[in-house]
């Protein structure tokens, strides 16, 4: 779990990198609300499966889904939510939030708005992470690079 944390913070680190500047940009890192380093703080949700999934039938767990992806777009869209995804594979870690909040309550109210949460499909654990400020501005890059919106 270290290694794949690890991992993945080595590899938004290296998108970064490709879009960085050679100079400082206070304006945009004002935007972004970047410390001194280009830092700030986010909290990551590391979503788990639930242990009331095999309680619902394929079908309910696929309107649970549904829902799932549309509050992963109102959340994107209200800027709380700037990076999400799930991880290859079937095991209990399914996938990951960032969300670009000052606290983990504030975070834990977000979860809560979510249909496989509020159904036990899946839980979450909060962490405060503190990362590259530039991190909200993902989100502009995807979508040019997407064909097809999720």
């Amino acid at each position: 779990m270290k290694k794949l944390i690890l991992i993945l913070i080595f590899c938004l680190g290296g998108i970064f990198s490709l879009q960085a500047q050679t100079e400082y940009d206070p304006e945009l890192a004002e935007k972004v609300g970047a410390d001194e380093y280009g830092m700030k703080k986010f909290v990551i949700a590391f979503l788990y499966r639930g242990d009331r999934v095999n309680e619902y039938s394929e079908e309910e767990r696929a309107e649970l889904q549904k829902g799932h992806m549309a509050n992963i777009n109102r959340m994107a869209e209200e800027g709380k939510l700037v990076l999400a995804g799930p991880f290859f594979g079937n095991e209990d870690l399914r996938g990951l939030y960032f969300f670009d909040v000052q606290s983990l309550e504030e975070a834990q109210a977000l979860t809560e708005t979510d249909p496989s949460i509020k159904a036990g499909v899946l839980k979450m654990v909060l962490k405060e992470w503190y990362g590259s400020a530039a991190l909200p501005l993902l989100p502009e890059l995807h979508s040019k690079v997407a064909k097809t919106e999720i």
